[in-house]
């Protein structure tokens, strides 16, 4: 029970941050140019299978070059007690509130059903918001089908701090846990019953976005992580993806006119679609490439 929630706590952090104007298939690798100055953008899978390694060469060549990279925000490590109780802390609700006290007698037997069949008492997890039984059904999923993994995010992070390379971030942790907290709470019902009905198809679309990241096949990373999320989640994907985007081009943008090569990697969804970090570099003048 304990490394199931330690695994979710990670994947709570991970996979909310998982999320089209261009038509090149190639990889998921940008250039940005402002005259000389040059920054790297790449876009990530926050879950990626051990299996799906070694990454496209132009992430490993790409990283190589630069000086630096940035992340979205510092993860706690699996041995960090001090970060591992405030995620547990900002996932659950005040003492006395339960989710169950939200939800209806029967998607509450639902849930209780769903955990029982993976031998897990729902009474345990009663305390939680839905965004961390949200991530909770996304680890057991993805656990199930053996695609478990840190993601490519992760992977550059642990690099990095071998090779020495400094890390920047475009967010805090306190910033990622309260906007993960907040996930569905005020909306219980909805979002537990449509997590419920859509854990099936949670492997066979990570499947589909791994291989679109791949192929930077744009459209398919749009309509997988996107799409439906604007449509039935308006006010998450608003929080999660058009602000984050919007506050991050101005951070990016400092990165210019230095001499250090930075390589800024995020959830590959912050590149894609009219509201994404590339949109919104062109739209300033960039030059950008993909390549």
């Amino acid at each position: 029970m304990k490394n199931i929630i330690k695994n979710t706590l990670k994947v709570s952090v991970l996979a909310g941050l998982l999320t089209t104007s261009f038509s090149s298939f190639s990889n998921s690798v940008w250039e940005v140019k402002k005259g000389e100055d040059v920054v790297h953008i790449g876009g990530t899978i926050h879950l990626l299978p051990i299996t799906e390694y070694p990454l496209p060469n132009v992430f490993t060549d790409t990283y190589k070059e630069a000086d630096s990279i940035v992340l979205e925000a510092k993860l706690p490590t699996p041995d960090d007690q001090t970060g591992q109780m405030a995620m547990l802390k900002a996932m659950a609700y005040a003492e006395g509130e339960t989710l169950s006290q939200h939800l209806s007698e029967q998607t509450n037997e639902s849930l209780k059903q769903y955990f029982s069949a993976v031998g897990i008492q729902f009474d345990k997890l009663d305390k939680f918001k839905p965004g961390f039984i949200s991530s909770m059904i996304l680890n057991i999923e993805t656990q199930k089908a053996g695609m478990g993994g840190a993601g490519v995010d992760m992977y550059f992070s642990q690099l990095a701090n071998k090779d020495n390379k400094s890390i920047e971030y475009l967010e805090t942790l306190d910033f990622q846990l309260n906007m993960l907290a907040n996930m569905g709470v005020g909306n219980e019902e909805y979002v537990v019953k449509h997590n419920l009905a859509e854990a099936e198809k949670i492997v066979p679309m990570l499947k589909k976005l791994i291989a679109a990241w791949r192929t930077g096949d744009e459209n398919a990373i749009n309509e997988l992580a996107l799409v439906q999320m604007k449509e039935q989640f308006p006010e998450s994907f608003k929080t999660m993806m058009t602000d984050r985007n919007l506050d991050w081009v101005p951070k990016i943008e400092a990165l210019f006119n230095d001499d250090d090569k930075e390589f800024v990697l995020v959830g590959a969804a912050h590149l894609v679609g009219e509201d994404s970090v590339i949109e919104q570099l062109k739209k300033k003048g960039y030059e950008i490439t993909k390549l």
